[in-house]
């Protein structure tokens, strides 16, 4: 039996799965199938939620003794959009100029395809590791993350598995493969502000209570000054407006609700009960000069609705596994890769709490695009990375 090396194989048999989220399209049975060959116990568990589309994902380990290595990642992608407006179908896994065309081919269908190919190269060079690997791969991770890694790894832990480290194959370059591994990721919090009003006429202000004035006061409050200068690992934390919603769409009414949106990522200075009282406080001064400014009574009224779960901050600095992975990144492309904490969240947030954990895969510049891409030959190289990786490791 064939052992999966080919890291371009590998890919192209994933890609032309369409297993955007929430679907499972077929990539889980390609995986498992390459995955067979190395000698893995695979399994493939669904997890439901109400209210959530069930999800499956799968949990694959080769070997059965310490020390034990974690790769983990995901094989739903985000939609395609426009299929038209792609150069090559987005699940045709072409090839042309030396580039593989495909949704997921960075994102992060790649860096599974290479973990795979390195572990059979180790394989076929050295035998079974002097330990064991695991995949633990979601189906879940481009969507609400709901029934995925968090549940993968509480399903896995309650069955006895034990990991000693973890590596996420995500796209965290960002101009040449290697230049960058994540060690850590800023915190994630989300909310909503709602201001209600009275509904009215424009040409009769009088008879009634505008709500954008005043929502448009808080959310400038939000935004008026840093909430820090970033930290030694850290960027600064950044909250940003991503939406102002009045349902309107008369031009001559005063609507009588209008709310916004917000996101803030944030790093070590804060937790999301710190982050949060920090917040309300600038809405509660932010109300009480509104109260001033527009001759209010009483200081304007609103609701704070803090949305989704939040997703801490978090630093991994577990010598071994960093220094592993940097060195076998330097041999491999010549390269030092800058350790960061740049970027938005990752399931590494939920591994975080079984093992130290780093992200390290593919350059990221396609991802989530329209004509989605990797070079063949950052595939190749990547997976002489993860070998070399695995060798020291072991």
């Amino acid at each position: 039996m064939s052992l999966p090396t080919d890291p371009v194989a590998n890919l192209a048999a994933l890609i032309r799965c369409p297993s955007v989220t929430p679907s499972e399209g077929g990539a889980l049975v390609a995986l498992e199938a390459m995955l067979k060959p190395l000698g893995a116990e695979v399994r493939r568990p669904v997890f439901s939620e109400p209210g959530e589309a069930d999800v499956e994902n799968l949990y694959a380990r080769v070997g059965t003794k310490p020390p034990h290595l974690m790769f983990a990642g995901h094989t739903d992608v985000v939609p395609p959009g426009d299929e038209d407006a792609w150069t090559h179908p987005p699940f045709a896994a072409q090839i042309a100029d030396g580039w593989m065309f495909g949704r997921g081919a960075v994102d992060m269908k790649g860096g599974i395809a290479c973990f795979v190919a390195a572990l059979a190269r180790y394989a076929e060079q050295h035998g079974a590791p002097e330990g064991s690997v695991s995949f633990l791969i979601t189906g879940d991770e481009e969507g609400p993350a709901v029934n995925g890694t968090e549940k993968l790894l509480a399903w896995a832990a309650a069955a006895g598995e034990r990991w000693d480290a973890a590596l996420v194959g995500e796209p965290t370059c960002i101009e040449a493969l290697g230049d960058m591994i994540k060690t850590g990721r800023r915190g994630s919090l989300s909310g909503r502000i709602t201001v209600t009003g009275r509904q009215g006429h424009v040409a009769y202000p009088h008879r009634a209570d505008n709500p954008i004035p005043g929502l448009l006061a808080l959310a400038s409050a939000l935004i008026a000054e840093p909430f820090d200068e970033g930290t030694a690992s850290f960027q600064p934390s950044n909250l940003e407006i991503t939406s102002i919603d009045v349902g309107n769409p008369a031009v001559n009414v005063i609507p009588g609700r209008a709310s916004a949106a917000f996101n803030i990522r944030f790093n070590d200075r804060w937790n999301a009960e710190t982050l949060k009282a920090e917040i309300a406080r600038r809405l509660d001064r932010a109300a009480d000069e509104a109260r001033r400014r527009f001759g209010r009574a009483a200081p304007l009224a609103y609701e704070l609705e803090w949305r989704e779960r939040p997703s801490p901050v978090f630093l991994t600095r577990d010598e071994k596994l960093i220094s592993a992975l940097s060195a076998s990144i330097e041999e491999v492309t010549g390269r030092k890769p800058e350790l960061s904490t740049s970027g938005g969240t990752s399931d590494a947030r939920f591994i975080k709490n079984y093992c130290p954990v780093v992200e390290f895969g593919l350059v990221g510049q396609t991802m989530h695009m329209v004509d989605e891409r990797v070079a063949l030959g950052d595939l190749e190289t990547l997976t002489r990375i993860y070998l070399r990786f695995l060798e020291d490791w072991f």
